[in-house]
């Protein structure tokens, strides 16, 4: 858990023990807390640097592109591997559009819209991902729907799996110092 030290600008507490409620319900903290110079901080958000959105989409597009190829091939059947594909734009652009969205200054103003922010671009990301599900078989005309799906699941994966990728850098980062 690390909190915000009030008294030192620039410096951040992170806690090495458990909370506990008093008898008031209110939260006491334990006073094992080490303040991080700019230094460490800085050397903390360097050693976990975010992971680019816009990296995870081409993952993403880069995973349904090799499914559909995969689907194509195990099968011999073009409309599978459309269908494959397809599954997977059904992840990407909609996942592109809601990150497009967040992207706006407009919902950077405050905690407040930006929370809004995500919820309505989360919603018109799920609106868009089952209206063009529903498209399906108007665009693809041998439509394959088990071939759709797997396309669908394995390029939503990606997500997992550039957290995993992430977190393994990390700790590569930290076996290094």
């Amino acid at each position: 858990m690390s909190k915000i030290n009030g008294s030192t600008v620039g410096a951040v507490r992170v806690a090495s023990g458990a909370t506990g409620a008093t008898e008031d319900g209110v939260e006491a903290e334990d006073q094992d807390f080490k303040v991080l110079t700019r230094e460490e901080a800085q050397k903390l958000r360097d050693a976990n640097p975010p992971v680019s959105p816009w990296a995870v989409l081409a993952g993403q597009l880069v995973v349904g592109v090799l499914t559909a190829c995969v689907v194509w091939g195990l099968t011999g059947r073009p409309g599978a591997g459309w269908s494959a594909l397809y599954g997977a734009l059904a992840v990407v652009v909609p996942a592109a559009l809601f990150v497009r969205g967040l992207a706006s200054k407009v919902w950077s103003l405050n905690a407040g819209t930006a929370v809004a922010g995500f919820f309505v671009w989360e919603m018109v990301k799920v609106a868009l991902t089952v209206a063009m599900l529903f498209a399906a078989p108007r665009m693809i005309v041998q439509l394959d729907w088990l071939a759709l799906l797997a396309g669908f699941v394995v390029t939503m994966k990606v997500y997992w799996v550039a957290m995993w990728l992430n977190l393994g850098r990390a700790s590569r980062l930290k076996k290094m110092e």
